[in-house]
């Protein structure tokens, strides 16, 4: 497979104007700040239905400042495969549908596996924009049925749906194949062994097993990840993409209040005890294979900059991130994006233990998508509200990375497609 190499990046100058626009831009723009977060635990929730969810993702964060949902002026709903996998369309509605929600500006977003970060930037643009001083982002995914069991041949149709139509011949599941490719391209560009990128899922199954809110709860060695038997196969005849290079097949929600200080003031929270969204990026990459280069994918470097230049702070003042690790290959691609190393010196970053909580950057403490779990549309909400709880000092001691200030998010839809980035600050 030929992935060509796509656009470049544009000139120094103009990124340089660019660079200035977006400060400037920021002195002209509200704070937000994170009022409160809440997420289930990831992994099987049963009978619960979507309607429930979005109820319970409500109720719950609201709960964790004492607020009722009729504090919130607007709204932002965030899910991938409500359709496909439960023919439920206008999920805005359904929030319509949580006492206090009605009446408000609502809206369901999509952008593939990025939706729930593409919610959190909506409650932002609708705060910058004058329609209130408050917003709720909610992320749900009910990826499994009623008894737990998980459809891996559905739900990959389902995700299947985000991908090039021309990608998706020959392919039965479109994802872990279309990601078994880039993780071939990466490995021989680059010359990264399996057992560089096995390296990643170890270290996120062993923080898994400190968050009470992952999914996966098991003990993972490198042998283990590398060697296939038991439950850990090749994918995809030919290719290296093995099970445990894979994130989980999850239920779960998550939602975010977001709000400015004058929001912040009338939902009794003070600024002092919350993180600032300081910095946030979006771009697209285009999603016909052979327009993108995703050894180096120009939106994902683009969103990330951006977010970095509107935050003012360099990647050097990052001690710990969020990555979108839907594959052992993007922990890799997502910490040289992060600009914590260079092109294809991401998993050598892993191996060196620089990942670690305790290493130069903490990356997905939380156990990432591949151990703490993938509910599609919550994801990235998910992954703004960890790294929030890292500058807040709110989880566990052993997955605690110490003095951090500062942190950051790399959220991604679709196959290295869609970037949501945001750079987070903690409190001043």
């Amino acid at each position: 497979m030929v992935f060509s190499a796509g656009p470049n990046m544009a000139p120094i100058e103009a990124r340089n104007r660019g660079s200035f626009c977006r400060i400037q831009l920021r002195d002209t723009m509200k704070p937000i700040y994170i009022a409160a977060y809440h997420q289930s635990k990831f992994g099987k929730l049963l009978a619960m239905t979507q309607e429930q969810m979005i109820a319970a993702a409500v109720a719950g964060v609201c709960g964790e400042i004492g607020i009722t949902p009729r504090l919130l002026d607007s709204g932002s709903i965030a899910a991938a495969c409500n359709f496909s996998l439960h023919q439920q369309g206008l999920l805005a509605g359904l929030l319509a549908g949580v006492p206090g929600m009605a009446t408000k500006p609502l809206e369901a977003v999509e952008n593939a596996c990025a939706s729930g970060g593409q919610a959190v930037l909506s409650g932002i643009y609708k705060l910058q924009a004058g329609l209130g001083e408050t917003a709720i982002a909610v992320g749900i995914e009910k990826m499994r049925d009623n008894d737990g069991r998980a459809d891996g041949k559905r739900v990959g149709e389902a995700l299947g749906y985000f991908s090039d139509p021309a990608e998706r011949d020959g392919k039965t599941f479109v994802f872990p194949h279309i990601f078994a490719e880039i993780m071939q391209v990466y490995s021989r560009a680059w010359s990264v062994s399996e057992a560089d990128l096995a390296a990643i899922a170890v270290q996120e199954y062993a923080n898994a097993r400190h968050n009470p809110y992952a999914q996966m709860k098991v003990d993972l060695t490198l042998e283990q990840a590398t060697t296939i038997a038991g439950p850990n196969r090749y994918l995809i005849e030919g290719l290296p993409l093995k099970t445990y290079d894979c994130s989980q097949i999850t239920d779960g929600y998550a939602a975010m209040i977001l709000a400015t200080e004058e929001g912040l003031a009338r939902l009794g929270v003070d600024k002092h005890d919350c993180v600032e969204i300081a910095g946030w990026g979006q771009a697209v990459d285009p999603l016909q294979h052979q327009l993108r280069n995703v050894l180096e994918p120009a939106g994902a470097y683009r969103a990330m900059r951006g977010a970095y230049a509107m935050a003012g702070i360099s990647p050097f003042e990052i001690q710990t991130a969020e990555i979108h690790d839907c594959f052992t290959v993007m922990g890799a691609l997502g910490t040289e994006i992060l600009g914590n190393a260079e092109p294809g010196k991401g998993a050598a970053y892993w191996v060196d233990g620089n990942a670690a909580p305790d290493g130069i950057c903490g990356i997905n403490t939380s156990g990432g998508l591949i151990a703490k779990g993938h509910p599609v549309g919550a994801t990235g909400i998910a992954m703004i509200g960890w790294a929030a709880w890292q500058l807040l000092h709110k989880v566990p001691a052993p997955l605690q990375v110490k003095a951090a200030t500062h942190a950051a998010t790399f959220n991604i839809g679709g196959p290295v497609c869609a970037s949501v980035c945001t750079v987070l600050r903690g409190p001043q």
